[in-house]
């Protein structure tokens, strides 16, 4: 069975296996491969301002780190065509706003929703780099915009996957690691062998708001 992660870049998604790493543009193409999908993009979208797999994600990853988990958008918010428009709305009708980088990941998350159904949840899943790299060290790392913190995320994936490939055109080399953290939650999640951070909450299209790692 295949197992891939996936890591959004400024190209399209950054997908990494046992085989390789490439970046790619088609999520369907991918999730028709078959096998067993992860990817770092919620999957379950919300209809007020907080999820609560977000939350049980930031209590996972405690103190400064948990700020790296980005608060999941509702479907109306991210469907207005501008930051100003969509943090108004987002105000007007949930009570708080929303921040610039929950924003702009609002066309990859759109993408997703488009591909996504309750009937993949059994092979295709929701993962935080920042979740499998805390539960592969024993615990949260320092920042992966650090050298420091590449070089420590480098290190505990060369212990699972060997020397990684060189960063494919389109993608930054931190892409390419939280590619790879996704990957290895997804192998641990097709061994059964994952943790699953949920509320047990279903969006208005039924799929399931969870993280795995």
């Amino acid at each position: 069975m295949e197992i891939f992660g996936l890591d959004g870049c400024r190209a399209g998604w950054v997908l990494a296996s046992r085989q390789g790493v490439e970046v790619v543009t088609d999520l369907s193409e991918v999730i028709d491969r078959g096998g067993i999908v992860g990817i770092d993009m919620p999957i379950g979208l919300p209809t007020t301002a907080v999820r609560g797999t977000d939350a049980l994600a930031r209590r996972f990853l405690g103190g400064r780190a948990a700020s790296r988990v980005f608060a999941t958008a509702p479907r109306d918010v991210l469907a207005h065509p501008t930051y100003a428009a969509a943090n108004a709305h987002s105000k007007r009708v949930h009570g708080r706003g929303i921040s610039r980088q929950a924003f702009a990941i609002g066309p990859k998350i759109t993408a997703l929703d488009a591909v996504v159904h309750p009937g993949l949840e059994h092979r295709v899943v929701e993962i935080h780099p920042e979740c499998a790299f805390a539960a592969m060290a024993g615990s949260t790392l320092i920042t992966k915009h650090s050298p420091e913190g590449l070089r420590r995320r480098t290190e505990l994936l060369a212990t699972r996957f060997g020397v990684l490939p060189p960063t494919p055109p389109g993608a930054s080399r931190d892409d390419v690691l939280d590619a790879y953290a996704v990957l290895w939650s997804a192998e641990r999640f097709a061994r059964g062998e994952h943790v699953v951070l949920t509320d047990g909450t279903r969006d208005r299209r039924g799929l399931l708001m969870r993280i795995v790692y």
